[in-house]
């Protein structure tokens, strides 16, 4: 056999590839499975393989909110990560923490889930623009974990506590809690104007729609408004409300405990019974919140006033009621405090 001096050998071809899913990743869904599996590869080629079928969770095709199980067969198309994010990878692997990660205050942690105080602005996942959410720069942190889920979301502009399972099972009792409204979710938000103390209960259908649609990718903007109680594409949403303090400023402080989940309702239900949440820039005044952004007499407010404050659960594990607080953020502290000595 001859041999040319100087040729480079042929690669050989990548070839698909089936790995089984473990004990500590049951419940996972199986995007985040792959993206753990297929460390490197961009995250928009991962959901690219999932929707064109490539990936075949049991030689079944799977959708991206799939969950899988432990021992379920997952095979993976041949995939070829670019050299700076291999390296990238193993740095990380080696205990590096990438730049993109940062260390959240955790308020809570045991062997089966954590519970972290998220700041305003930072996503809880990536995607629609974001490269590395929380969950993504959480595992970044720690390159060793096995399993790390979000166990339910809040939006980017709140702040607050967020829970985070460390095993499929510990993931699936406490999704099932909120899907059974067995978890206690109480936010603190600052709303224009006194509100009635009186108004405790604030059941009101909502809907959610796109603003903005790409015509060919369906993307779009969401946004949320009440409906009337026949409207076919109303969700049931009930909300409650307790009034903590009126401040001379003209605000409101209310405790804001979620009966159903749904996108934007706090929001939402505040701001269609006249009182929007302060620096909330979907939903609130716009002429105020910039007002606030460019206080002259005190500490401005470039954010939404809406904070997770206090979270009832109970322990997937021992069963034990769990209650976590996370008190006001620095920021929305020292507006309060202002405003407690500011009249309109």
């Amino acid at each position: 056999m001859k041999h040319i001096i100087g040729a480079i050998p042929a690669e050989r071809p990548l070839q698909a590839k089936i790995v089984h899913v473990g004990e500590d990743c049951t419940g996972q869904r199986l995007d985040n499975f792959l993206l753990r599996t297929l460390k490197g590869v961009p995250k928009t080629h991962v959901y690219r393989i999932i929707r064109s079928g490539e990936v075949r969770v049991n030689k079944g095709r799977a959708s991206a909110d799939s969950r899988v199980e432990a021992g379920d067969a997952v095979r993976l198309p041949p995939v070829r990560i670019p050299e700076r994010v291999a390296h990238k990878v193993q740095e990380m692997a080696q205990g590096a923490v990438g730049k993109s990660a940062r260390a959240f205050p955790i308020l809570f942690e045991d062997d089966w889930l954590l519970a972290l105080d998220k700041p305003a602005g930072v996503a809880v996942h990536g995607g629609s623009g974001v490269s590395f959410g929380v969950i993504e720069q959480l595992r970044m942190s720690r390159p060793g974990a096995v399993f790390l889920e979000l166990v339910h979301r809040l939006d980017r502009e709140t702040s607050g506590i967020l829970l985070v399972a460390k095993r499929g099972s510990a993931l699936k009792k406490l999704q099932d809690q909120f899907r059974g409204r067995d978890i206690g979710k109480t936010y603190l938000a600052l709303v224009q104007g006194r509100w009635s103390a009186s108004k405790k209960v604030l059941d009101k259908p909502l809907y959610k729609y796109l603003i903005g649609a790409n015509a060919e990718t369906g993307a779009g903007e969401r946004r949320v408004r009440v409906v009337s109680v026949d409207d076919p594409n109303g969700r049931h949403s009930l909300t409650l409300v307790k009034v903590r303090q009126f401040y001379p400023a003209g605000f409101s402080m209310l405790e804001v405990t979620l009966k159903t989940g749904r996108t934007h309702q706090i929001r939402v239900h505040l701001a269609s019974e006249g009182h929007p949440i302060a620096g909330d820039d979907k939903y609130g005044d716009f002429e105020l919140n910039k007002a606030l952004r460019r206080s002259a007499t005190g500490p401005g407010l470039d954010r939404m006033f809406l904070h997770a404050w206090r979270l009832q659960f109970n322990h997937p594990f021992s069963g034990e009621r769990v209650e976590l607080t996370a008190e006001l953020p620095a920021e929305l502290q020292a507006f309060v405090t202002h405003v407690e000595h500011t009249c309109v």
